[in-house]
């Protein structure tokens, strides 16, 4: 039998996007799945929309106080059964082959942590407005300090040999720090060279402001990571170079 994945979505005023989101997992050829939803006190009709599928995989929580994203994530950690945990926000999309060939290459490989290509698309349309993202370099946690590589839309890890890695609650990178704690445990994770997921570019993303956001990654090396001001301060001169490069194109 097939192991069981654990989707993990938190979900906050989605109400324009989610649909689609569960159209494509519903479409998803490899079947044996949950999927984790935790809605952080949305003020529209996310939750409506949700309730509208009644397939016993689907499994929503709706928090009684809003906490973030990364709170949310971890609700549905809790919640979660599977042996491999995938992750997808409520407004992003999968290819219909993800789960399938994701978990694939991790037996194939013998992989504790796979990520994969994925296309940065306009919010509206879905087009590509950038070059695909490209998988292309094995994943270390001594690279990843550079750079946050890993994306949640594209990254699979594999519980029975990592366990369970949550978010901390108090970093706006909540996703780089809980990827560099569990880099931290195995070697390196595996790039897989194929475009399975879609990444919606939103115009107000926490991500996509990054002069607002150098003192939190600065925080992500000083506090999270431990390192000294002046190694914090090189890490986070490295990440705000390669971010700027990863989205120049967009604002210029």
């Amino acid at each position: 039998m097939k192991e069981l994945v654990s989707i993990i979505t938190p979900s906050y005023n989605s109400e324009e996007f989610i649909e689609e989101t569960i159209q494509c997992v519903l479409g998803q050829t490899y079947e044996n799945w949950e999927w984790l939803i935790t809605d952080d006190l949305s003020r529209d009709n996310t939750v409506t929309i949700v309730k509208k599928y009644y397939d016993p995989r689907i499994k929503l929580q709706v928090l009684e106080q809003n906490g973030g994203a990364g709170n949310a994530r971890n609700k549905s950690l809790e919640r979660a059964c599977g042996r491999y945990i995938a992750f997808l926000d409520s407004d992003d999309l999968w290819h219909p082959e993800y789960l399938e060939t994701m978990v694939d290459y991790m037996k194939t490989y013998n992989a504790e942590l796979v990520y994969c290509n994925y296309s940065r698309c306009d919010e509206h349309t879905m087009q590509p407005v950038l070059k695909d993202f490209e998988a292309d370099k094995i994943v270390t946690f001594s690279n990843l300090l550079k750079t946050c590589r890993l994306a949640p839309v594209s990254t699979m890890y594999d519980t029975k040999r990592v366990g369970k890695f949550f978010f901390p609650v108090k970093s706006k990178r909540e996703d780089h720090v809980m990827w560099l704690n569990l880099l931290k445990e195995i070697p390196k994770g595996y790039p897989l060279k194929k475009t399975l997921a879609k990444y919606r570019m939103r115009q107000n993303s926490v991500s996509r402001k990054k002069k607002n956001i150098i003192k939190d990654q600065y925080l992500v090396y000083k506090d999270f990571m431990g390192f000294s001001t002046i190694r914090s301060l090189y890490y986070t001169a490295n990440w705000a170079l390669n971010g700027f490069l990863k989205y120049s194109k967009i604002f210029n």
